[in-house]
């Protein structure tokens, strides 16, 4: 008997098997406790399921969710707990049974609910068809987190997986079992040219695992029958006088008889079935005692999105996994490049990218010519370049491309019109990610970019009215300060200390001793050596003149210092950028920042392992308010918060933006990441080629950075204020130094005050020594600084002679004769005295 069974089936003609010693060859036989077992049966089917628990081992999994489909599934999970051990005990935290794909989907999506974002191990164990389906729409699903499931596939259903295009298991881990060996010979002359005639699908050169043992069973049952033909000859005799092939040597089965006995020949057939060693399409085929293959080996593969099978490791009952590198081959679905065709191109309308040209009165535009930008440009040339034409075309849903379960394809925007073949190419700023690369083709970048900071403008700050004091912080000159007093002190005690400076003298009252440094002049000499301008006196003594000659080193230092850097503080007017980096965003919590929310510059700080990157997403995430819902919304934010708020974004559309009116935001710092623009065709199209030799030569000829400079920045609406103030920017003007003229006039004024002062103070002294009045004393003052002599009554003269003369000695005015006259003749050279 050569038949498939089930787990219904299998007791029945188990047992007609066993009674009549009929041998008994099936593809499979059921996974259960075999109450009966098979004495002559042959199993094509190897037991791989130590490779199922091995696997799980390999993986260490502890918890795993079992998904099935028929009895014989359940049977499967009963034998892989009796394999587990003591060492490995494993856990079924979940088991469903289902009969359809939305079944399975909901009970995915509610576990998914339940762990979050857990991983998760999910064995299933249903038909291919099922299992395609189940699959499909779980990568399909827009909320389940695809990138979290593991799953395996405990069936021997991967080789149907094979070069079928509209798959995408990309977006999810998956393991399964191969049998059929499709590197050998057997393999090849199932699908010789000759044979495919009459295949059902000779163009795939696919065939089933159940196809497959059920065709190697036919060749052992022939390679048996050929045995016992070579050893017996004569066990069967023909006989073609009725038109019939019977056998006259062999005594048959008849069912009429009450006392039924086997089969002669049963067990000589059995043991000739058990002893063939053959390669077949499952690989080597050869069976123990039991009837049950042996030596043999199963594939460990994985399939990604639209790729060939690839094999990751084999398995032995011997051996148990060897691993080999994994060779990953993507599926091709070459459309073929045509010149002189018209493609479809796909777009969407963002500015500069691509816009609507603005229609004259009267003029109707069509087709291409109704737009205009970046894109639009590349477009022209690629088309020129490859001398085909296009027809441009918005994209129907108005977005770029993400996953969504509404969609037939799973994908929405350009990326889903790719994949369904409605158009040949998308020529966009449609950013290159894995996971549109698993699902459409990209040529190289055509563009740059990278995520970066947008901020307001700050005001640009002019020079000050002591905007001179600005080369030097305010900590140099507090220390410039106390420099001055320092050395001044220093040189008043060394010349206190030092006897070559003290002169003696001698003088019509007797004799003197002078010094020239007293505090009052060591603080006129330092000031005049740091202003430049020296001073009539200068130290004698060693000391002395080491003070003074390191107090001219460092003098010489600071001014020449600080001249340099005077022109460029007092010509440039300097803009003071409170953020420059994203770790100045990070120090800080008074500017707040964020990003447009669930967009992928979102997902880079929510995945950043970065440790500024990551602390900049822990602010984000507990302010909800930072994140916008559109681009146009972070930028009206950052223009209206007063410097106060930071838009993260991409960098092309910043530096469009700051181009823009009214030209008050601009880009700080490097970018935070790097990604790239490119031109996306469906998986597996030839245009890809020809469109990366075009792209890369118009890199190379300097194309896309003039089409870049002609939509950035020769359109740019704010370079005709900045080239004003370049053309000025190196002239003075009277705020530029007023502060000096200020000081000069505050001098001036200071000097007044205190010379009005000092006279004040000396006419009262004058009217306290001669008994007048205070306005008689200011009064005859006033006379003698005009006149420069005294006249009428008063006070001088009684001087007599003494007046005159002391008028010839430069004498402020009239003095009493006495004690008062000597100690004025003696203060005559008061900057000498002691």
């Amino acid at each position: 008997m050569v038949a498939t069974t089930t787990a219904t089936s299998y007791e029945t003609l188990i047992s007609y098997s066993n009674t009549f010693q009929i041998p008994f060859v099936s593809p499979s036989f059921p996974y259960h406790t075999r109450i009966r077992q098979t004495k002559y049966g042959i199993s094509m089917r190897p037991d791989y399921l130590p490779a199922i628990l091995d696997l799980i081992q390999h993986y260490r999994w502890r918890q795993i969710v079992y998904i099935y489909d028929s009895d014989d599934g359940l049977l499967k999970l009963q034998n892989l707990y009796k394999l587990t051990t003591d060492d490995y005990k494993l856990e079924i935290i979940k088991v469903r049974r289902v009969t359809s794909s939305n079944e399975a989907n909901k009970f995915l999506v509610d576990y998914d609910n339940e762990t979050r974002d857990q991983l998760k191990h999910v064995v299933i164990d249903c038909e291919a068809d099922l299992t395609r389906e189940i699959i499909i729409k779980h990568v399909r699903h827009p909320i389940v987190g695809r990138r979290t499931f593991h799953f395996l596939l405990g069936g021997l259903i991967m080789d149907e997986f094979a070069n079928n295009p509209a798959m995408e298991f990309g977006a999810v881990n998956i393991t399964g079992f191969r049998l059929v060996a499709n590197n050998s010979k057997a393999y090849e002359e199932v699908f010789t040219e000759r044979s495919r005639q009459n295949w059902p699908d000779p163009k795939t050169k696919k065939i089933t695992s159940e196809a497959a043992l059920m065709y190697d069973g036919t060749r052992v049952v022939l390679n048996a029958f050929k045995q016992l033909l070579n050893e017996y000859p004569a066990i069967f005799a023909k006989n073609f006088r009725r038109g019939e092939v019977y056998n006259n040597n062999t005594r048959g089965i008849d069912c009429k008889r009450e006392k039924i006995m086997p089969w002669e020949h049963g067990n000589e057939i059995f043991q000739r079935l058990r002893n063939v060693r053959i390669r077949g399409l499952s690989g080597n085929i050869s069976f123990d005692q039991d009837g049950s293959r042996s030596h043999y080996t199963v594939d460990i593969v994985e399939v990604t999105v639209n790729s060939e099978l690839t094999t990751i490791a084999e398995w032995s009952p011997q051996l148990g996994f060897v691993f080999s590198a994994p060779k990953y081959r993507r599926g091709q679905s070459d459309l073929g490049f045509k010149a002189n065709k018209t493609y479809v191109v796909t777009s969407i309308l963002e500015e500069p990218y691509l816009m609507k040209r603005k229609m004259e009165p009267g003029v109707n535009l069509t087709g291409n010519h109704q737009f205009e930008g970046y894109c639009k440009d590349l477009a022209d040339l690629i088309a020129e370049k490859l001398t085909f034409t296009y027809e441009l075309r918005l994209v129907k849903d108005g977005k770029y491309g993400g996953q969504s379960a509404e969609s037939e394809s799973g994908w929405n925007g350009m990326v889903g019109e790719l994949i369904r073949n409605e158009a040949d190419m998308a020529i966009a700023p449609l950013t290159i990610t894995s996971a549109r690369e698993r699902v459409i083709d990209f040529t190289k970048p055509f563009m740059s970019l990278g995520i970066s900071i947008m901020i307001k403008k700050p005001m640009k700050k002019k020079p000050g009215v002591f905007s001179f004091m600005n080369p030097l912080s305010r900590e140099i000159w507090m220390c410039i300060i106390f420099a001055y007093v320092g050395v001044s002190v220093v040189l008043f005690l060394v010349s206190r200390f030092s006897p070559h400076e003290w002169r003696y003298e001698e003088t019509f009252v007797g004799p003197t001793v002078s010094n020239d440094f007293s505090l009052y002049n060591s603080l006129w000499f330092s000031l005049g050596a740091f202003m430049q301008q020296g001073c009539d006196i200068c130290p004698r003594s060693v000391s002395g003149r080491i003070v003074g000659g390191v107090w001219w080193f460092f003098t010489l230092i600071i001014i020449s210092s600080y001249t340099a850097n005077l022109a460029a503080f007092l010509t440039v007017e300097r803009m003071v950028t409170p953020i420059n980096s994203a770790d100045d965003l990070a120090k800080q919590t008074e500017v707040e920042y964020g990003t447009l929310e669930s967009s992928s510059t979102q997902d880079f700080f929510r995945k950043s392992k970065i440790a500024v990157y990551a602390r900049m997403w822990e602010f984000m995430n507990t302010r909800k308010n930072v994140f916008t819902s559109t681009y146009e919304e972070g930028i009206q934010r950052v223009r209206e918060s007063k410097g106060k708020y930071a838009f993260l974004m991409e960098s092309t559309k910043n530096d469009y933006i700051n181009e823009r009116r009214p030209c008050n935001t601009m880009k700080v710092g490097g970018n935070l990441d790097a990604k790239g623009y490119g031109v996306g065709t469906p998986l597996g199209s030839s245009l890809r080629d020809q469109l990366n030799l075009a792209v890369l030569s118009f890199k190379e000829n300097g194309d896309l950075a003039r089409l870049q400079n002609k939509w950035w920045y020769d359109r740019s609406e704010c370079k005709t204020g900045d080239a004003n103030k370049e053309s000025t920017q190196n002239e003075l003007t009277l705020s530029n130094v007023a502060g000096c003229f200020y000081i000069l006039i505050g001098g001036l004024v200071l000097a007044m005050v205190v010379a009005l002062l000092e006279f004040c103070y000396k006419s009262r002294l004058e009217a306290t020594r001669s008994k007048t009045t205070m306005y008689d004393a200011m009064k005859a003052k006033v006379r003698m600084s005009i006149t420069g002599t005294q006249s009428g009554s008063g006070p001088g003269r009684n001087l007599g002679g003494h007046g005159e003369e002391r008028a010839r000695f430069h004498t402020p005015g009239p003095h009493l004769i006495g004690p008062e006259f000597i100690d004025d003749r003696i203060s005559l050279n008061t900057h000498t005295q002691v």
